[in-house]
């Protein structure tokens, strides 16, 4: 059989898409003021933002790793098993995967999931869900912390935030697990370990400890081990916020003093804005947005969540942003967090990449539910 050749070269898309975005900006901007305040923003998000976000990675990772290794975790869990089966129909053990992934990032459910101890206890199709379930609790301590510390923020807005990326867990994972047994009911019975492989793995479940080092080494190890994670979450988070940041501001903010394009950070052709302004009675009902500019952290947070962040400061120097924006940002921040890049490989690890296009319109609704949650949550609280 012959193959057919391809009638448009590979690259060719690829150019008309990079000609038509750079050819716009260049445009309205001036080509060397583009570059000017391409390269001026960059440096700016790295210098003030990204640098930033590495210190809150490196104290919030010493953190969890010191929760997790003086048990904190394991409460945790203990605490939140029964919710686990009414509210996400899913084992309780599914409750520590949440608690990892809040304490680093979406992949660590990943983790749990190839561990046969811990996928014994789940049919294929909950299995399969995990990846919406973590990915919506995925560097949770990160956003909050970094809502918390913004200059003027309410501390509440962010915890409404959370709760609002509880409630589109919720809604994710029951969408998923829908979707996975219409497309497959066969998984809604077959346990996720095979049952004659389970016996062997509950022979494994009794840990050797061993000698537990001293307190003191304990504390140590953790704090060290623990920041060490941070700078390595820290140094990933820099090309999002670089490229994606710089992307996005570019579209959204304006030009400078007077109109005018002098190549200096952060102007831009306030493109998106136009576009949310003509449909910005929805983002308003849903999510109670008062200005067109906030619609840049969620489509932000559809890559990278780390990068979405690197927007508030910004944002909220401006007055963009209210404490209900912060609500809603927090939650759809941590209810997506990036999961359109995570997604992919996080279902290809499991062997169900197949699954891919449902779990991410499943997730998509949540995020959205999750928004809407925190905005109401928020107007209620602020009646009271």
């Amino acid at each position: 059989m012959k193959m057919k050749k391809r009638i448009i070269p590979e690259g060719v898309p690829c150019l008309v898409i990079l000609g038509v975005i750079f050819g716009y900006l260049g445009y309205k901007m001036g080509v060397p003021n583009m570059m000017k305040t391409i390269m001026a923003t960059a440096n700016d998000l790295l210098l003030n933002t990204c640098f930033f976000l590495m210190a809150v990675c490196v104290i919030t990772g010493a953190l969890g790793k010191i929760l997790s290794e003086f048990g904190v975790v394991k409460l945790c869990e203990k605490i939140l098993r029964p919710l686990m089966k009414p509210l996400f129909n899913l084992p309780g053990t599914a409750s520590l995967g949440a608690c990892l992934t809040f304490l680093s990032d979406n992949p660590a459910i990943i983790t749990l999931a190839h561990d046969r101890k811990f996928a014994r206890f789940f049919k294929k199709y909950q299995l399969i869900s995990l990846t919406n379930f973590g990915t919506a609790f995925g560097m949770g301590l990160l956003v909050i912390v970094c809502m918390v510390t913004q200059k003027g923020v309410s501390p509440a807005a962010p915890f409404i935030g959370l709760f609002g990326a509880f409630c589109g867990c919720m809604v994710s994972t029951r969408i998923m697990q829908f979707l996975i047994c219409r497309a497959n009911p066969e998984y809604k019975t077959e346990w996720a370990v095979d049952p004659i492989e389970e016996g062997q793995a509950a022979l494994m479940e009794d840990d050797d400890e061993g000698v537990k080092k001293p307190l003191f080494m304990r504390i140590l190890d953790s704090v060290l081990d623990g920041g060490k994670a941070g700078v390595e979450i820290g140094l990933s988070i820099i090309p999002g916020v670089l490229v994606i940041s710089t992307l996005v501001m570019i579209l959204t903010f304006g030009a400078g003093s007077g109109g005018n394009f002098t190549g200096a950070a952060f102007e831009g052709v306030e493109l998106l804005p136009k576009i949310a302004a003509k449909v910005s009675f929805i983002f308003e009902a849903l999510f109670g947005f008062t200005d067109p500019h906030v619609v840049a952290f969620p489509i932000t947070a559809l890559g990278a969540v780390g990068a979405a962040l690197g927007l508030v400061p910004g944002f909220l120097e401006k007055g963009w942003m209210d404490n209900n924006a912060i609500a809603v940002c927090t939650a759809i921040g941590m209810c997506w967090s990036g999961y359109l890049s995570t997604h992919t490989a996080m279902l290809d690890s499991l062997g169900f990449r197949s699954l891919t296009s449902k779990a991410i319109l499943a997730h998509t609704i949540g995020g959205i539910a999750a928004g809407v949650v925190a905005h109401w949550t928020w107007v209620l609280v602020s009646i009271f």
